[in-house]
Formats: structure tokens, C-alpha cells, sequence
């Protein structure tokens, strides 16, 4: 039996591949944009801020299987950079003034797409909801990187970190090294536990959803040197991890994956995040005002006594 008969037969899906409704108008998106829309960033700003002359403020290592936060200013440019080749990492965000406001996942794939790039805007839950960060630049993109003949595409909110209480469903193996597991030790001296950690932004990792409406991942395409870029519209705690699936070339269940085609631990590589400042801030930043919580008063319709 062939691979693609093999993968056919395996599916286990609600969804049928076969479509079953013709002739429909195109849909339209949701939230689509309008002029002056706050949903939207002010392109030729955030160009501007990422050609402006900046320095490099500090730089802190992930090793491979492992995670960390750092604590980036407001008004800061930080970078995810693959330092030695292509590894997949797993994103979460908050605020740093008051924690409880983090990365909403779900609602920025509704405001601008499933996987990200420049000029889209990370955006947090509720009560809050507004921009943390906004992307000024992705190498990937630039480099033609990657929107395949499956649908794959970089950057993606679709899935979610991989965590061991999974792996222990499918596997029946114990393994620490998670994502879930790597973000919840780098946020322990923040004062933060495993509850904070949120669905993520996967960095640098191709995803689509197949025939059958299923999540699916490729092996990431980024290269030594390949940045994801994005300015601080607040003071945030940014945590990532080098997850332990390395580049996703032999990811697997259990702690190592390995099959036959090898050991994913041997396609497993660090990360960094780069911090920089803007040498002429007020010049840069001239009509950039800090975000503003949506001031929604209406209580949800409970009567105030």
C-alpha cells in the first residue's frame, strides 16, 4: 500500500474531503479592513521603525529542549533569531505591567490570518484586547519561505504547543522536555506557573490543515541567521522555547521520536532573541501613541446594584 493510500485510509476525520455545496458567492473576510481601521498597522510607521538606526541592547540564548524569558521594554524592536539553522519555537507573550493580559492566539488568526508576517499584530485577550507587539520584519517571508502546494505556510496560530500530557495519552511515556514543560520553567522566576502559559505563536514552523480539515506540519525551511521582528507597543515578558521536536524533520512521540528515520534530538537547535533600542526614538516613533485597553463600559448587561 502506497504512503498516500496508507495516510487516506489512517485518517480519522469528521470532515470529508469531498465537497458537498457548489456555486456559492466568494466569502469575505470577517474583519475585513477599512481606511484608519485600529486593526490595522500604519505600514510606512513600522517600516520606518524597522530601517531606523537601532542597537543591540542585549542578547539571551535558548539552548536546544529548553526556554526562557526576558523582559523587553516598551518601544523596544526584539528579534526570535535561528543562530545555527532551522528550529521551530513556540511563542507566548504578556504584559508585563499586569500579567493576566497575554497573547490571544485565536483572535489574531480572526483579525488578520492563520500564520503571520510583517505588518500583522500580536493582540491580547479580554478585557484588554489590543496590540502587545507588532511584526516589522520576517526573513522568511522575505526569502520566498513558504506557502507550499499543501497549504503550508509559516508563522502559524493554528495548533498549539506541544505538551506532555499528550504525549503521555499517545506515547504512554513520561518526557519534561515539552514546550508546555519549557515555558513553564523559563516563567517560574517571574513569578508565573504553568497556568500562565497560553497558547502560542509558532515560530518559524510550517503548518496548513489538510483534505480533511486536519492540522498538519512540515519540516521548517529557516535558515541560519533568520529573524522574526517586533516592536514592544507595551513593556512585555516575552517567553520562548526551542521545542524539542528541533526543526520537525523526525518529530515523533515519546522523549527522542525516534523511528526509522532517526532521533529527533539530532535535529534539535538553539535559539536566541536579540533586544534593540532606537537610536533617535522621538524621531522615529513621532505619532506613535502607546496602545489603549477597549474602553467597553456596558458590564455585559448585568445591572449594577
Amino acid at each position: 500500500m502506497s504512503h498516500e493510500a496508507k495516510t487516506a485510509e489512517s485518517a480519522v476525520s469528521s470532515q470529508t474531503p469531498t465537497k458537498t455545496t457548489y456555486n456559492l458567492p466568494r466569502p469575505k473576510p470577517a474583519y475585513y479592513p477599512h481606511e484608519n481601521s485600529p486593526l490595522y498597522a500604519n505600514r510606512a510607521l513600522y517600516t520606518a521603525i524597522h530601517d531606523a538606526r537601532k542597537t543591540l541592547a542585549s542578547r539571551h540564548r535558548c539552548e536546544p529542549r529548553s526556554g526562557i524569558a526576558v523582559r523587553i521594554p516598551a518601544k523596544s524592536i526584539f528579534r526570535i533569531t535561528t543562530p545555527s539553522g532551522p528550529q521551530v519555537c513556540d511563542l507566548n507573550i504578556w504584559s508585563f505591567a499586569d500579567t493576566r493580559e497575554r497573547f490571544w492566539a485565536a483572535r489574531t488568526r480572526q483579525l488578520h490570518s492563520a500564520h503571520l508576517s510583517t505588518f500583522d499584530r500580536l493582540w491580547s485577550n479580554l478585557p484588554f484586547l489590543r496590540p502587545l507587539c507588532t511584526i516589522t520584519h520576517d526573513t522568511m517571508a522575505a526569502s520566498g519561505a513558504r506557502h507550499d502546494e499543501h497549504g503550508g505556510r509559516v508563522h502559524d496560530t493554528l495548533g498549539t504547543r506541544c505538551d506532555p500530557y499528550v504525549d503521555k495519552l499517545i506515547s504512554g511515556q513520561d518526557n519534561d522536555y515539552h514546550c508546555h514543560s519549557n515555558l513553564t520553567r523559563a516563567v517560574t522566576r517571574w513569578g508565573l506557573g504553568e497556568m500562565d502559559v497560553h497558547d502560542v505563536l509558532n515560530v518559524f514552523q510550517v503548518t496548513g490543515l489538510n483534505e480533511y480539515d486536519q492540522y498538519f506540519m512540515e519540516t521548517c525551511p529557516a535558515r541560519a541567521g533568520d529573524y522574526l521582528e517586533m516592536f514592544a507597543e507595551v513593556e512585555l515578558l516575552v517567553a520562548i522555547s526551542a521545542c524539542p521536536g528541533g526543526d520537525l524533520s523526525l518529530w515523533g512521540w515519546g522523549e527522542t521520536g525516534e523511528g526509522e528515520e532517526g532521533d529527533m534530538r539530532d535535529c534539535c537547535r538553539p535559539l536566541e532573541i536579540e533586544v534593540y533600542s532606537l537610536d533617535d526614538e522621538a524621531a522615529v516613533l513621532k505619532g506613535w501613541s502607546e496602545p489603549k485597553v477597549v474602553d467597553y463600559r456596558g458590564n455585559h448587561g448585568l445591572k449594577r446594584e
